[in-house]
């Protein structure tokens, strides 16, 4: 491995951001899917979790480009149990919505614990799941459409969760726990470069 491989490795591991979590509740199409992981990438999310009611999560990878293998893709079998832990540890659970009472996506402060959640594309985010968000959040929209593809709203957001966390030098240092950072280091830096 080369010195700068090596490199680009640690300052991925030191810019993923623990606090900042995506939760996919049934998002079933493979195309918004794969985009969405590929947006955590870029925006330094590490964590994807996501509630399935079908057996696998199927990624494109040509539209993903690989981003799976940087992203820690969780499947939560109990969304409601999730979320319960997810209040509990502190985090800010946040739904699109189009329903009031909602804020609009630019006045939340998404340097706190952040859970966002989004919902399949057919039904939008279940009634159980939208039962425990602490607040709804919306995308301001001047077109006759009502709302953006998931994929899209996610990036939007994710961005705007990037820009106030840079303000605040929160990908200058790592928020993985040593234990963890050493353990993907080692994973991408060694391991996987002796299977090949």
């Amino acid at each position: 491995m080369t010195e700068a491989r090596f490199e680009r490795i640690v300052h991925f591991l030191t810019t993923r951001q623990v606090s900042l979590r995506l939760f996919l509740d049934d998002v079933k199409n493979t195309h918004n899917i794969s985009a969405v992981i590929r947006t955590c990438d870029a925006t330094g999310v590490f964590y994807l979790h996501y509630y399935l009611t079908e057996t696998a999560l199927s990624i494109n990878r040509g539209i993903s480009l690989g981003s799976e293998r940087w992203s820690q893709l969780k499947r939560e079998r109990d969304r409601v149990g999730f979320l319960n832990r997810m209040r509990e540890e502190g985090y800010q659970c946040l739904a699109t919505s189009l329903e009031p009472p909602v804020l609009d996506y630019r006045d939340v402060d998404y340097t706190l614990p952040t859970l966002l959640i989004f919902g399949n594309e057919k039904d939008g985010i279940s009634e159980e799941v939208m039962a425990r968000v602490t607040q709804r959040i919306k995308i301001p929209m001047v077109g006759m459409a009502k709302s953006l593809n998931i994929s899209v709203a996610c990036a939007v957001i994710l961005y705007e969760a990037l820009r106030q966390r840079e303000a605040k030098g929160m990908y200058e240092k790592p928020s993985l726990p040593p234990e963890v950072f050493e353990s993907f280091l080692r994973k991408w830096a060694v391991e996987d470069r002796l299977k090949k």
